[in-house]
């Protein structure tokens, strides 16, 4: 056990090593959550004579499992940095309640969610975008997914408490194994057994409850630095509240998603109908492939910059933030030529029905024109979650997608036609990415530079 603490101290080694050991299992991981969705997207978008159909329902379902995500977020994401601030300051016990309350709040949280859009799935599923012959699909797929709820929160609301502890690799196994079981059940339900969008849910509720076992099995064993107890489950309202109150970030980034997706599904089919939300639905799969690194590369870099900051070592915290920014720009440059040089080959991955390509690859290089910008707001506000700053964080959140995107998504088409769907991403990526970056440089990032390490922080 000592050894293991001596291992994950980060106020120790080299901080691009300390972020690098956390972020690339957690980006594998992050990339292989993706494929639950991404992969039923693949298959489902070759089902003889109804793909383009099936694409397009399970696209107006995004939303709602977007939410989902939120919820578990507003968990994982509001406690997981607050865990790292008290190992920082030696404060075990805290960094044990925090998690038990996180537990605890995921808990109600799910079975909340779980009850609201059973009851309301249908009046949901056409407001944000099925049309007659889409209904069926997308009904299909979140009956079924929607039972496995519980499941999906534990996954991603407590794995990063395991990330948060110093042990990448055993958060990164806990989306391996579900994606694994994922991808081999996927073409044996939607296929064989010709289960269609039904067997692509099944598939993906029964990977997610093999992830929630193997989370709650590695934090409730001694191997743990922090264990999940039964006497921190009782929640207390000041604990809760910090762990919303940072958590919001996360959750509102969900849930902003959530929201633009759904404008952007009603703006589309009301102008270009069921063609133009399958290809958002594409936009959206690559979108989510190509931004885990992104993701994970911050993520990663959070709890060495909150455990540091925790102890006062200001010095590495500043470095933590530089070889986060450096290398999210650099990845996101890879990733704007591909999506600019070789559109339609992306595209082909998901449908190769020509009016789809056709359509698809203007509508991709307008959205992904200014994703390098978008990537500068992830990194600056990873650094807000990091360090417990959740005024800003959420703030950001909110900036881009619920005041730009959103508003935009609705004006914009009315003299572009679906073009203006695209061009509001693009806007929003310029003026959010710039303005949260630029916030953060000078009232974090500038102000850690004149603090002496160890002294009280006055940020």
């Amino acid at each position: 056990m000592r050894l293991d603490r001596d291992q994950n101290d980060f106020s120790k080694g080299s901080i691009s090593s300390n972020i690098l050991v956390l972020a690339l299992p957690m980006t594998a991981a992050q990339l292989v959550n993706v494929l639950y969705s991404v992969v039923d997207r693949i298959y489902l978008g070759r089902l003889p004579g109804s793909s383009h159909l099936a694409l397009t329902g399970l696209g107006v379902t995004i939303p709602i499992v977007s939410i989902i995500m939120g919820l578990a977020n507003l968990c994982g994401t509001g406690g997981a940095p607050l865990c790292s601030i008290c190992r920082g300051r030696g404060d075990d016990e805290e960094a044990e309640r925090i998690m038990g309350n996180s537990f605890s709040l995921l808990m109600i949280l799910g079975v909340a969610a779980t009850a609201f859009f059973l009851a309301l799935k249908t009046p949901i599923l056409y407001l944000f975008g099925a049309s007659t012959e889409t209904f069926p699909y997308a009904n299909d797929y979140m009956t079924i997914y929607l039972c496995g709820t519980l499941f999906v929160m534990i996954s991603l609301g407590m794995n990063p408490f395991i990330n948060s502890q110093g042990f990448g690799k055993i958060g990164m196994m806990t989306v391996v194994l579900g994606a694994a079981v994922n991808i081999i059940l996927d073409p044996i339900f939607i296929f064989l057994f010709q289960m269609g969008v039904k067997g692509a849910a099944l598939a993906t509720v029964i990977s997610q409850g093999l992830s929630a076992v193997w989370v709650l099995q590695f934090l409730t064993s001694r191997r743990a630095l922090l264990r999940l107890r039964v006497k921190c489950l009782g929640m207390n309202r000041k604990r809760t509240g910090q762990i919303i109150s940072l958590g919001l970030s996360g959750f509102f980034m969900n849930m902003t998603n959530s929201l633009v997706q759904v404008v952007c599904n009603a703006t589309l089919q009301s102008y270009g109908g069921d063609l133009y939300v399958g290809i958002m639905t594409i936009i959206n799969s690559l979108r989510e492939v190509f931004i885990m690194p992104v993701h994970g590369l911050t993520n990663g870099s959070q709890p060495v910059a909150g455990f540091n900051y925790g102890a006062g070592l200001y010095g590495r915290v500043r470095e933590a933030i530089r070889f986060s920014v450096i290398g999210t720009v650099l990845y996101a440059g890879l990733f704007w030529a591909a999506a600019m040089g070789v559109p339609g080959l992306l595209i082909r991955v998901f449908n190769n029905e020509p009016e789809v390509i056709a359509a698809g690859i203007p509508a991709m290089r307008i959205y992904f024109g200014l994703f390098i910008l978008m990537s500068l707001q992830i990194a600056g506000q990873g650094v807000f979650v990091g360090l417990g700053r959740s005024k800003q964080a959420v703030f950001f959140s909110l900036l881009r997608k619920a005041v730009i995107n959103a508003p935009l998504t609705v004006i914009l088409p009315i003299w572009m036609g679906t073009t203006g769907v695209f061009v509001a991403e693009a806007v929003s990526q310029l003026i959010g990415g710039l303005a949260c970056f630029a916030t953060m440089y000078w009232t974090v990032y500038r102000p850690l530079g004149r603090m002496k390490d160890r002294e009280p922080a006055a940020i």
